[in-house]
């Protein structure tokens, strides 16, 4: 028998090493995409802010972008599955209808603080957009992290995030570097659309609305200045704080809180409103 040529026999003693590549989809039927390990710069460089700044952003999105700085490499050192596409509002019924909020093993000590001080009737919250397909927004943080280890995962660092969305090469955007419309549900949008509907926008992963429909919530508290001393492999954020930081754009915003860097800085881990829904990972 014919011997493989070398260049062509490392790549396939590489592609059966590889412990993931493609999709799947977890123990409750979400269908997930693999990240592998990798490198890539978190943060938005000097030159680039100076013209984003050149475009006349509003003020309280220029105010943010000092948060950005510096650009700086991460390394994740482990790969990750990350949902394809934000919660839905059936995939969170079914947390609800499994006991998702009378679980105490679902809730950390934080959210079961915070869930004992609702009424329980009230829980979830009623929010515009309730087709079955919409992505799940008007939840707290604690309540998207009780929905996450339900799931058997958890919500995603900033850095995992941002790799997923960017990739190696650090995109401004998920699919390149120059803000497209017709891929997110962002500009001049009136309300979110189902999960899946702008498959044009996915990132090199395959993770799809990560620039729009709703922003999501990630595990880290935020720390303006956290980039300045974040370690080079696998950050999580500092440890203690009072905002979360959310991730990606948002229906009816703009071009400029569609980047993969930009971060979200107002909102404690007890708010949720119409514009901020979330997404999972899980490991190996």
């Amino acid at each position: 028998m014919t011997s493989l040529r070398p260049s062509i026999a490392v790549a396939l003693v590489a592609l059966l090493a590889a412990p993931h590549c493609g999709a799947r989809r977890d123990a409750k039927g979400i269908e997930q995409v693999w990240v592998p390990p990798g490198s890539f710069v978190m943060g938005t460089d000097d030159a680039t802010l100076e013209e984003l700044k050149a475009l006349g952003p509003p003020a309280w999105v220029a105010k943010e972008f000092e948060s950005e700085r510096p650009a700086h490499p991460v390394q994740l050192t482990q790969g990750y599955w990350i949902d394809r596409r934000e919660v839905t509002n059936a995939s969170f019924a079914a947390f609800v209808k499994d006991g998702g909020y009378t679980t105490p093993a679902h809730w950390s000590e934080a959210g079961r603080a915070w869930l004992a001080k609702q009424k329980s009737d009230a829980l979830p919250a009623p929010c515009p957009g309730e087709r079955p397909d919409d992505p799940r927004r008007c939840v707290t943080w604690f309540e998207a992290e009780a929905y996450a280890r339900w799931r058997g995962g958890r919500l995603p660092t900033e850095a995992e995030w941002e790799f997923a969305a960017r990739g190696p090469k650090s995109l401004r955007y998920p699919w390149g570097g120059t803000f497209d419309a017709a891929r997110c549900n962002v500009v001049d949008t009136q309300g979110p659309v189902p999960v899946g509907s702008l498959p044009g926008g996915a990132s090199w992963v395959g993770a799809e609305d990560m620039a729009g429909n709703a922003m999501e919530w990630v595990s880290d508290w935020l720390d303006v200045g956290y980039y300045r001393q974040s370690a080079e492999n696998d950050p999580t954020g500092p440890a203690t704080g009072t905002i979360k930081v959310e991730k990606g754009g948002w229906w009816g915003s703009n071009a400029f809180v569609a980047r993969s860097a930009y971060r979200h800085y107002e909102d404690p881990p007890d708010y949720g409103d119409k514009h901020i829904g979330f997404r999972i990972v899980s490991g190996k």
